[in-house]
């Protein structure tokens, strides 16, 4: 008989995952599937309330899931809830911020209050990941979620896309970083995800009609699109995988 290579496993039991932005949308279905996959995570957001009832109904259903109050743009509050709460095997970060508006009404305070969160907090969360497993001598995945818009420019997001292809060069720099630690850093760049949150945008005829025409695959994306790239990407299947960005975006960003 021939000696076949294994598939390496996609089963996370035994790793902790810090879900950051769990509350809804995205976060909260890449939540849904590291527990899934057999990861105790802890669901973090700055409101609690909503995090209680995913909490609760993961449970019921078997899996592992406690809360944690997490505000990214308080880089001090958390610094030290990480380190309190960790180390954590796998970091998937959600959480996010979007001012949209043409480049020259852009003010100030808009500006860094997408910084804030989008840059700075995700910059601080990751390392803040990476120095618990440093410091346990463990190897982890670090996933930031970034966008599309890291990588293209797009329609009344100049500053949304500064700080998305901020992401991506500082997830790179990490990744060369914290590789010979066996920490791996990667991003998930999704096109335009259909959620509350962004379903003004499709109920605009214009805006609607602009996103279909560059998804290649001719429909909006869903939070399940984003799913399996996070299993992949958290498990030891994408063991030699770090410093890149997994493109979600239905080939936008192929033309």
């Amino acid at each position: 008989m021939p000696q076949f290579p294994s598939t390496p496993s996609f089963k996370l039991r035994g790793k902790r995952a810090l879900v950051a932005g769990a509350s809804s949308g995205i976060g909260m279905a890449c939540a849904v599937a590291l527990a899934e996959h057999g990861a105790e995570v802890t669901l973090a957001a700055r409101r609690t309330g909503a995090l209680q009832q995913i909490a609760k109904d993961m449970s019921a259903r078997g899996w592992l899931a406690e809360v944690l109050e997490l505000d990214v743009s308080d880089v001090a509050a958390t610094s030290e809830a990480v380190a309190q709460s960790g180390p954590f095997d796998i970091l998937l970060n959600s959480a996010g911020l979007a001012r949209h508006s043409k480049a020259v009404d852009t003010q100030p305070e808009d500006f860094d209050a997408v910084m804030g969160v989008n840059v700075k907090g995700a910059y601080f969360l990751t390392q803040a990941v990476a120095k618990g497993l440093l410091d346990a001598g463990r190897s982890g995945s670090l996933i930031n979620i970034s966008s599309q818009m890291g990588h293209v420019g797009g329609r009344e997001r100049a500053v949304y896309c500064a700080s998305k292809f901020a992401v991506e060069g500082f997830s790179k720099a990490m990744a060369l970083e914290f590789g010979p630690a066996k920490i791996r850093v990667n991003t998930i760049c999704p096109t335009f995800i259909l959620t509350d949150l962004t379903r003004a945008t499709f109920d605009d005829p214009d805006k609607r009609a602009w996103i279909l025409d560059k998804i290649k695959l001719g429909r909006p994306g869903e939070i399940e699109d984003i799913m399996g790239a996070v299993v992949y990407l958290a498990s030891d299947a994408s063991a030699l995988v770090t410093g890149t960005a997994m493109m979600i975006d239905g080939g936008w960003t192929a033309d």
